[in-house]
């Protein structure tokens, strides 16, 4: 793997993570005290 791809594939796990840090804080908004519970459930039943 050359230098270039694997600086683009590090810069794209650091956008992911911080898109994933936006739509838990909105997620977390929505669902409230409940958050980790629900989304235990839907990881759980889509990994089915």
């Amino acid at each position: 793997m050359d230098n270039k791809e694997t600086i683009d594939l590090a810069i794209k796990i650091v956008e992911l993570d911080l898109l994933r840090d936006q739509i838990w804080e909105s997620y977390a908004a929505k669902a409230g005290n409940q958050a980790y519970e629900l989304l235990r459930k839907v990881q759980n039943s889509s990994s089915q």
